[in-house]
C-alpha cells in the first residue's frame, strides 16, 4: 500500500471497509437467523422435525383374555406378525412421470414376497395412503421376504413397510365352550358369542401414538405412554367352570351320537347364587377355524332355541296350584283311565290309571291329572305363575339372540284346551336357560334368580372393575311350596317314577320327565316320529349343589322319551360335577384332589380331569359286570344282556333298550365287544358298554 498511489490506496480501503461492513453485516444477518432458530423458535422447529421423523402409529389395544371361574384361559390374543405399508414414504422423491412405472416395479416385488396379486398391491400403493395393511398373519419366511425388501444394501430398497406386531385371538381348548365363548372377525371384532356381547369390554380403546418402530415391529414411543393398561382390553372371568364343562359336553356328544339326534344343550347351574358352571351347545365348532362351521353349528342351542318342554312344565303347573291352595298336596285326582275329552281334543296318558295322588301325577307324568289341576286353578293365574317362575321373559343374560320363548299371543287368553295343553307342556315353546333358571327357582326355596355368567371384569392391571353378586328378580313360589315340590320330584327318580335313570347312587335326585312331540309346519300337527326329550332337576335334593337340564333334539336309536334319553346324561353328568365338587355320597372315601393337580401336569388339565373322575367313579361303583351265568334264574326288576355281537350301531341300541339296561357307545361300524357280556344277568336300568369298529 505504501507504494501505491494514495488516491488508489485510499479507494482500495473504501472498497475493503465496504466488503468487511457487507461481511460483517451479512454475518449478523446469519447469526441473528441462527439465533432466531436456535433460541427463539427452537420449539417450534424441534417439534416440526419430530413430527417429520416420527410416524402417527395406529395402536390396536391387547384385546382380554376370557377366563373361566378358575383362571383358566378359554380365548386369548397373541401377537402375530402382520405388514402394512406407508405408500406416502414409499413414493417419496420419485417425480410423476415415473409414478406409474415405479408402482408396478414395487407392486411385483411385493407381490413375489408375499404372494398377493401385483395388480391388488399396484391398487393400495396408487392411493398413496400413510396406512393401508398388505397382509395380516404372516408367516416367517413371508417376514424375512419384507426385510429383504427393505434392505439398505441392496441397489432399490424398499421404504415404507412396516411388519406390525398384530393381536391374533387363539382358543386353546378348541371346541370346549365354542358356541359360547363365540369368535372374532380379522379386524378383531366380535362376531358371535361373549366375544360379540362383551365386545366393548374386551377390545379396550383403541388410539393413535407418535413413535417408530424398530426392525422387529416393536413400538418405540418416543415420549413413552402414560398408562400401557389403557391401550389394554379388559380380562373377563366366567362363572364357567373347565372341569364341568368338559364332562358336560363329551356326555353330550356321546349321548347325540348314542341316539343320532340333530341338536342337544346341557347346562348346570348353582342353585344358591344362580352361577352357570357350563353351558355346552351340540354340535359345536373350533373357533380357530370358525369359517368352516355351518351357522347351526355356531349357534347356542341353550339360549337361543326355544322347544315345546313337555312334562317338564308340571313341575311348574303343579307348583303355581300347589301356591294358589287351588290343590291339596294330599288330594286324589281322578285321571279317567288314560283318556280325557276336552272341547273337540282327546288326552292322553302313557301310564293310564284311576285315581293318583298329586305326587303319583308328577311321578308318572299324568297329562290328564296336570290338566285338571291347571283347569281347577284357572287360565289366568296358570299363566301368571308362569311369568313369576320366568317364562315368556328373557333372563337377563348378556349373550346375543336369547330367545323370549312364546305362552301365548298378548292379550289373547287360552282356551280350555289351550290351558290343559299349556300344564303339560305343549303349545308354548321355552328356552333350556328359562327351564334350568326356574329349576333353580324349586331348588332354592322359591326364588327366581337372574343368571349369573360374568363372575369378574378385570383392566389391563388386574384392578377389579365390576364384580357380579346374586340378584333375585322375584319371589316364583313360597320357600315351603319350593320344599314340598322337592320332596315330589324325588319320587320321579324313585320306584316306578319316569326318571330313575336320572337317579344317582348315594343321593336323592329331584327331577323331572319331558317327551314332546314336535309341531310339522307342513301338515300343521303333531308329528309322531320327532320328539324333544329333556331331563331337569337338581341334586342333592335335600340341600342341592347342582340344577342340571338336559335337552335332545330327535332323538332315534329305538327310543326317545326323556326319562330313558335325557335323564341318564343327567345322572353321568350329576356324579362327575359333585365328586369334582367334593360332594360325596356316604360311606365312600372323598376323591384325592391332589390326583387331578397331578394328572393335570401331565398334558390337557380338563381330558386329565375327566379322566381322574372316570377312575373314581369305577372304584366306587363297580361295574355291574357280574358273571355270566345263561342259566341262572332271574329275580323281579332284572334283565339278562343280549347278545348284539355284530350289530349295527342302531339295531343294538334298539335291542339293549328294550331289554331294560342303558348303552354306553363307543365307535362306529358294527359290535364288536360288549360289556357285561352276552348272558349276563342284570338290574334293569344298567349301563352296557358297546364297542363298535368299522367292518372290514
Amino acid at each position: 500500500m505504501k507504494n501505491l498511489d494514495p488516491k488508489r490506496a485510499r479507494w482500495i480501503r473504501i472498497r475493503m471497509g465496504i466488503l468487511c461492513g457487507m461481511m460483517g453485516l451479512g454475518l449478523g444477518v446469519i447469526v441473528s437467523g441462527a439465533h432466531r432458530i436456535q433460541v427463539e423458535d427452537g420449539s417450534d422447529w424441534y417439534e416440526l422435525a419430530e413430527r417429520q421423523r416420527q410416524r402417527r402409529l395406529h395402536v390396536t389395544p391387547k384385546r382380554g383374555t376370557i377366563y373361566d371361574r378358575n383362571g383358566a384361559p378359554l380365548a386369548e390374543s397373541v401377537e402375530v406378525p402382520s405388514i402394512s405399508m406407508d405408500a406416502v414414504e414409499m413414493l417419496r422423491g420419485i417425480e410423476e412421470q415415473y409414478l406409474p412405472m415405479r408402482i408396478q416395479q414395487y407392486a411385483e416385488r411385493i407381490g413375489q414376497a408375499l404372494n398377493l396379486p401385483p395388480q391388488d398391491v399396484a391398487e393400495k400403493i396408487g392411493r398413496k395412503r400413510r396406512f393401508v395393511w398388505l397382509k395380516r398373519r404372516v408367516s416367517e419366511t413371508e417376514v424375512a421376504a419384507v426385510r429383504a425388501l427393505g434392505d439398505k444394501n441392496q441397489r432399490y430398497p424398499l421404504r415404507g413397510l412396516q411388519i406390525e406386531g398384530e393381536g391374533h385371538r387363539f382358543y386353546p381348548n378348541r371346541e370346549l365352550g365354542g358356541p359360547l365363548v363365540g369368535f372374532v372377525s380379522p379386524d378383531g371384532e366380535g362376531r358371535e358369542g361373549l366375544e360379540l356381547s362383551l365386545d366393548t369390554e374386551l377390545r379396550g380403546r383403541s388410539s393413535e401414538v407418535r413413535g417408530l418402530r424398530d426392525r422387529s415391529g416393536r413400538l418405540i414411543f418416543s415420549e413413552g405412554i402414560e398408562d400401557e393398561a389403557a391401550l389394554a382390553g379388559h380380562n373377563v372371568y366366567l362363572t364357567i367352570d373347565k372341569g364341568i364343562q368338559f364332562t358336560a359336553e363329551r356326555e353330550l356328544e356321546s349321548a347325540m351320537k348314542t341316539y343320532e339326534a340333530v341338536g342337544g344343550s346341557v347346562i348346570v347351574a348353582d342353585p344358591s347364587t344362580g352361577e352357570i358352571l357350563a353351558m355346552a351347545s351340540a354340535p359345536g365348532y373350533n373357533p380357530n377355524d370358525y369359517s368352516t362351521a355351518s351357522p347351526d353349528a355356531r349357534r347356542n342351542r341353550a339360549i337361543v332355541d326355544r322347544f315345546e318342554p313337555g312334562s317338564t312344565m308340571k313341575v311348574f303347573s303343579i307348583g303355581t296350584a300347589l301356591a294358589a291352595k287351588a290343590v291339596s298336596p294330599t288330594a286324589n285326582i281322578y285321571c279317567e283311565e288314560g283318556n280325557m275329552a276336552i272341547d273337540n281334543v282327546v288326552i292322553h296318558d302313557t301310564h293310564p290309571a284311576k285315581w293318583l295322588t298329586v305326587t303319583q301325577i308328577l311321578s308318572l307324568s299324568s297329562n290328564i291329572g296336570t290338566a285338571k289341576i291347571a283347569l281347577g286353578l284357572g287360565e289366568q293365574k296358570l299363566y301368571e305363575g308362569f311369568r313369576r317362575f320366568g317364562f315368556g321373559d328373557t333372563t337377563g343374560l348378556p349373550f346375543p339372540g336369547e330367545s323370549m320363548g312364546v305362552l301365548r299371543p298378548r292379550g289373547k287368553s287360552w282356551v280350555q284346551v289351550e290351558t290343559a295343553n299349556a300344564s303339560f307342556g305343549q303349545g308354548i315353546s321355552v328356552t333350556a336357560l328359562q327351564l334350568t333358571m326356574a329349576m333353580v327357582a324349586v331348588a332354592n326355596g322359591g326364588k327366581l334368580l337372574e343368571p349369573v355368567l360374568i363372575k369378574r371384569i378385570t383392566d389391563g392391571g388386574g384392578t377389579a372393575l365390576s364384580e357380579a353378586s346374586t340378584h333375585v328378580r322375584r319371589e316364583a313360589i313360597a320357600p315351603s311350596v319350593a320344599k314340598l315340590m322337592s320332596e315330589m320330584l324325588v319320587a320321579v327318580t324313585e320306584g316306578e317314577g319316569t326318571g330313575v335313570e336320572a337317579a344317582i347312587p348315594g343321593f336323592r335326585v329331584a327331577g323331572k320327565t319331558g317327551t314332546a312331540q314336535k309341531f310339522d309346519p307342513v301338515t300343521g300337527r303333531y308329528t309322531d316320529t320327532h320328539y324333544v326329550a329333556s331331563f331337569v332337576g337338581f341334586v342333592p335334593a335335600e340341600k342341592p349343589r347342582l340344577v342340571i337340564s338336559v335337552v335332545l333334539d330327535e332323538p332315534l336309536g329305538g327310543t326317545y322319551g326323556g326319562g330313558s334319553v335325557a335323564a341318564p346324561v343327567f345322572r353321568r353328568i350329576g356324579e362327575m360335577a359333585l365328586r369334582y365338587l367334593g360332594v360325596t355320597p356316604r360311606g365312600s372315601v372323598p376323591m384325592k384332589l391332589t390326583d387331578i393337580s397331578e394328572r393335570a401336569k401331565e398334558g390337557d388339565p380338563a381330558t386329565n380331569t375327566y379322566q381322574v373322575l372316570t377312575e373314581a367313579k369305577a372304584a366306587v361303583s363297580p361295574m355291574t359286570a357280574g358273571v355270566v351265568t345263561p342259566s341262572a334264574p332271574m329275580k323281579t326288576g332284572e334283565t339278562r344282556v343280549p347278545d348284539l355281537t355284530g350289530q349295527p350301531v342302531r339295531e343294538a341300541i334298539r335291542a339293549i333298550v328294550g331289554a331294560g339296561l342303558v348303552p354306553q357307545v363307543e365307535g362306529t361300524g358294527r359290535l364288536s365287544k360288549q360289556e357285561p357280556p352276552a348272558g349276563a344277568v342284570l338290574p334293569k336300568g344298567a349301563s352296557v358298554k358297546l364297542h363298535f369298529e368299522p367292518s372290514s
